[in-house]
């Protein structure tokens, strides 16, 4: 599924620039819930060395997708505005 970059998420990548850490500094506070908000949950994972988010559609159905730290900084930029989510089932 297509997931567009919202105003929500987009505060989310915001908020994750805003830190200014790097992705050794990501990994040792690494959280699955550090983000949250009514359509999205998430945080960074070191294993996968990238954000893990689930988000959730209008309907409630959940969606996971990954984001790493260089793919943040583009969204905030505005030049990355689709994610590619997987259904959770």
């Amino acid at each position: 599924m297509d997931i567009k970059i919202d105003e929500e998420f987009f505060l989310i990548c915001k908020e994750i620039i805003d830190e200014n850490k790097s992705e050794d500094e990501w990994s040792e506070i690494e959280s699955d819930d550090m983000f949250q908000s009514a359509s999205y949950c998430g945080g960074y994972d070191a294993d996968e060395e990238s954000f893990c988010f689930s988000y959730y559609d209008s309907d409630k159905k959940e969606f996971w997708f990954q984001i790493t730290l260089k793919e943040v900084k583009t969204v905030v930029e505005g030049k990355l505005n689709i994610l590619k989510g997987r259904p959770t089932e």
